[in-house]
């Protein structure tokens, strides 16, 4: 069975039914614990040559910075995940530059390009260089998460709404890729990284096999198949189904059984599930939430510790793991939080002054978003802006109905008991009944010559800004 510094994996490249050559290609290098499934195109068999070249020059690149990895992996050096992503996204943008170059060199390959997937695995962190519609599965306690997102014209007519799943047979181009390594001198490169976890799987494939899925498979073939059957089940799949294109799979397969978890596993999975619970961020992919997993930090409080205090400036969203938390200004507690729930994402846009303060109620363990790092995110991926604004927006609605309910119920009540003091009095637009009069006045009135009645005038002082000086 094959292994590397214990992953375990197993790859496969098929020339599938229709086409009389193999322009794909995989690498594994087992030092570097590195996986690349490459996809070419171009005529005269240059697809075949981009893909192979674009491959090792990856390799080739992150080879020479195998003692940052180390350092990395180990913690020494001041190497960060930063530094790491710098150095796949330049190793992408290397292969790139190589791949066109040759192109510019020989006439018969000039044009030429390839879709790449890179899965480098560092320790217990994952990183992957993505461009093109090749595709990065995670396989985790049983769900499956697409960990790439496909740059290709089918995908964007998707998102744009121009195209229904239903219409995407009757499109013309439906192969085509918005990126593509080697085709221009540089190219646009997603790179991420995440926490691997113990019996973690994932599958690496071109879209001569994905493109042949149907959704929701995934899962019971990944949990069914055994897996050194499992690349040849799938190139088997995709050939049964048609084989249109060519067929390239890696499965590889993280040590460890899920069913035993570590703490670390634990802490992982418990953020990731709070994190998809939160209105905030219910419109995010698996990817997008490992995104947003990564500016944030853990922190531990104890009974009692004050996390912010009220007036203080502060840049800081806080979402609680674990414990609870209370909500006060001075000694009035005005509510308690427990796990699932934040405070303070007001600090994310503006730099008001804290409303209120917050303290631990019992020993609490605390996500961490800042925001500078929240800044960074949404200017880096448009679409995930897109929907971390409008949910944030959507957040701030309905905290606007319940204050503003909260407030008329108040208001109602403040006048049924001015009523009960100051008959007739309004307050901010709600109005006391006045009693009737007095027997006596009524039968004086009723002695006297009817008059035209004037219809009563209520005259409330509204400020500059409207009732109660509300701004």
């Amino acid at each position: 069975m094959p292994a590397t510094n214990g992953l375990r994996f197993w790859p496969a490249t098929d020339v599938g039914k229709v086409r009389d050559h193999n322009e794909d290609s995989f690498l594994v290098d087992k030092k570097l614990n590195l996986f690349v499934v490459a996809d070419g195109m171009g005529g005269h068999a240059a697809g075949e040559v981009a893909s192979s070249l674009a491959s090792r020059t990856v390799r080739d690149a992150l080879a020479k910075e195998r003692d940052t990895l180390l350092e990395f992996e180990k913690g020494h050096g001041g190497v960060t995940r930063k530094d790491v992503l710098r150095l796949f996204e330049a190793s992408v943008q290397q292969a790139c530059s190589v791949v066109h170059a040759l192109g510019l060199k020989d006439e018969t390959k000039r044009g030429m390009g390839t879709t790449l997937d890179a899965l480098l695995i560092v320790g217990n962190r994952g990183f992957i260089g993505h461009v093109g519609d090749a595709r990065v599965y995670l396989h985790r306690q049983g769900s499956v998460h697409q960990l790439t997102e496909d740059h290709s014209l089918i995908n964007e007519l998707l998102k744009r709404g121009r195209l229904s799943r239903e219409q995407i047979e009757r499109v013309q181009y439906k192969n085509a890729v918005t990126r593509a390594v080697g085709v221009y001198e540089s190219v646009d490169v997603d790179v991420f990284d995440f926490d691997v976890l113990p019996g973690d799987q994932f599958l690496l494939c071109s879209d001569g096999l994905h493109g042949y899925l149907e959704e929701g498979e995934l899962p019971r073939i990944l949990g069914d198949v055994a897996e050194d059957r499992l690349t040849e089940h799938l190139v088997q799949l995709a050939n049964e189904r048609g084989g249109k294109d060519n067929i390239t799979v890696i499965v590889v397969r993280v040590p460890g059984d899920e069913s035993g978890v570590d703490r670390f596993a634990r802490e992982v999975n418990l953020k990731l599930e709070i994190l998809h619970r939160m209105p905030l961020f219910r419109f995010l992919t698996y990817q997008e939430l490992v995104q947003v997993l990564n500016i944030t930090d853990v922190v531990n409080y104890e009974a009692g510790d004050n996390v912010v205090e009220e007036g203080d400036d502060g840049d800081q969203m806080f979402i609680v793991l674990t414990g609870r938390v209370r909500v006060h200004s001075g000694d009035t507690v005005i509510t308690r939080l427990g796990p699932g729930q934040h405070f303070g994402e007001m600090a994310l846009v503006d730099k008001a002054p804290r409303s209120a303060s917050v303290s631990g109620d019992e020993s609490s363990q605390l996500l961490l978003i800042r925001r500078r790092e929240f800044f960074d995110l949404v200017r880096k991926d448009h679409d995930l802006a897109v929907k971390l604004l409008w949910s944030f927006l959507g957040v701030l609605a309905q905290r606007l109905r319940t204050t503003s309910r909260q407030l008329g119920d108040t208001k109602e009540e403040l006048a049924s008991e001015l009523a009960r003091h100051m008959p007739g009095a309004r307050i901010s637009g709600v109005a006391t009944s006045a009693p009737p009069p007095p027997p006596t006045e009524q039968k004086a009135k009723s002695n006297r010559p009817p008059e035209t009645e004037l219809p009563k005038v209520i005259v409330e002082d509204l400020g500059p800004d409207g009732p109660d000086g509300a701004q």
